[in-house]
């Protein structure tokens, strides 16, 4: 029998699924406009807002390839930030950040599970 190891299961979704958000999303952060938080007189608050959110987020997702914990860290406090700041100012979590979110559960679940303590 094959054995099934739910360790390196979660630690390669999160890995996979980083990478696929980092490739995927990136373009759509540059392809924003400008990109620089506070420049653009257009955007509002919350505009402003995840336009400092995405590059932590993004330099999480890379990070929790050699270091899931900070990665996790650098992915969720963030995202939840960006959650807790929608739900005040327009009532609603963009659903579409639930990919990076889970990203980050499962780097700070495998960073946290290792036996080693590595991570």
């Amino acid at each position: 029998m094959i054995g099934f190891n739910s360790q390196k299961v979660i630690h390669w979704t999160a890995r996979i699924l980083s990478a696929l958000i980092v490739l995927i999303g990136l373009p759509f952060y540059f392809g924003y406009g400008n990109p620089l938080p506070f420049t653009d007189p257009g955007y509002s608050v919350l505009d402003n807002l995840w336009l400092l959110i995405f590059p932590l987020m993004f330099i999480g997702l890379g990070i929790g390839w050699k270091y899931e914990k900070l990665g996790s860290l650098l992915v969720l406090i963030p995202l939840s930030i960006g959650f807790a700041a929608g739900m005040i100012i327009e009532g609603e979590i963009p659903v579409f950040m639930g990919l990076p979110f889970l990203s980050g559960l499962l780097y700070g679940i495998s960073g946290y599970k290792r036996p080693n303590g590595k991570g």
